[in-house]
């Protein structure tokens, strides 16, 4: 019989996807990853597997997640840029733990909960979008390793979300960043001791606004909180000078952007192919057009025609081929 480790939270889609791989025949063994020290959720996915019938394995990862994860968000926002804490966590954490446990215990397969597929292409693999469009989290996992896609089942892929929740009494599920527990992230990060100084806010032309009261509280394309003059967007955060660039809402649309920190599936595929667009949040406003894309050292120049609005340093760029994910890196420059 053939195995599979399954990441396990114990909530509705990691549930669903323990029943699925059963039902198709596999040994699943449930890995909660411990990365806070959370009895009750500890607990109660301890208690879902038992539920279900299936093993149950706990790895401790919190001194991992709190330097890869929680030091890096916190970091990030201090230098002014927007970090990507879930899609650092897929790629650095959750799936080379699941890789790790399951060579040591010999365990054929990995899989999450995740609603995405894999597609396997000319000898490489590449992570697909899932059925469901509302759903989709194809964009948080560009970074996986073509060794951890080879092994990977994904039993959600062809899920609609909606239809898998009727299947349970209690419906809650995790939203947003994880270790937040539900706070703004301007409240984790002054807990975590980041320094909110106030500062000036200014136009692009320097002349001074209003006062900004940390600038770690403020996002690109923001357009409510302090200090912000009505009518005026974020478009700037001046790290250097502790103040906040603003200005009208044009000022946010670029055509020109850099990134670094890669993973591509196929370069020449990337670089020879006229149909790839590109996703630059999970939600929200991307561009829709194909667009151009040419090397730059370590890196890539992404030029489109459609312009791309409010991007930031630190954010994710992924690169799609229809429903096929090409690659990304993260966000370092752009004009």
């Amino acid at each position: 019989m053939k195995s599979v480790l399954l990441g396990f939270s114990g909530g509705i889609d990691s549930c669903t996807a323990a029943e699925i791989l059963r039902q198709e025949g596999y040994r699943v063994v449930a890995l909660t990853i411990d990365t806070m020290g959370d009895s009750d959720m500890l607990y109660k996915a301890e208690t879902k597997a038992r539920d279900l019938g299936i093993e149950w394995r706990c790895y401790d990862a919190r001194e991992s997640f709190r330097h890869d994860i929680i030091d890096y968000f916190t970091t990030e926002y201090q230098q002014g840029r927007t970090p990507a804490p879930c899609t650092r966590c897929n790629t650095l954490i959750k799936w080379r733990i699941l890789e790790a446990v399951a060579n040591a215990e010999s365990i054929d397969h990995i899989a999450t909960g995740h609603y995405f597929n894999i597609v396997e292409h000319n000898g490489r693999y590449y992570v697909a979008k899932g059925l469901d469009p509302d759903k989709d989290q194809s964009y948080y996992l560009w970074g996986l390793s073509q060794h951890i896609l080879s092994r990977a089942l994904t039993p959600m892929g062809t899920r609609i979300k909606s239809e898998v929740k009727e299947r349970f009494s209690d419906k809650s599920e995790s939203m947003g960043v994880c270790f937040l527990r539900g706070r703004h992230y301007a409240d984790f990060l002054k807990d975590e001791g980041v320094a909110m100084t106030e500062g000036d806010i200014v136009t692009h032309d320097g002349c001074i606004v209003g006062r900004h009261n940390g600038i770690a509280r403020y996002t690109i394309g923001q357009r409510r909180g302090a200090g912000i003059p009505e009518g005026l967007r974020v478009i700037d955060i001046d790290t250097e000078r502790n103040r906040l660039v603003v200005g009208d809402n044009r000022l946010l649309l670029k055509h020109i952007i850099r990134i670094s920190g890669c993973n591509i599936v196929d370069i020449d595929e990337l670089l020879s192919a006229n149909d790839i667009t590109i996703k630059i949040r999970g939600i929200g406003l991307n561009p829709t057009l194909p667009v151009n894309i040419e090397s730059m050292g370590e890196g890539y120049t992404i030029t489109t025609e459609d312009a791309a609005w409010a991007v930031a340093k630190g954010q994710p760029l992924v690169f799609y081929r229809n429903n096929l994910v090409i690659g990304g890196g993260i966000i370092v420059d752009f004009e």
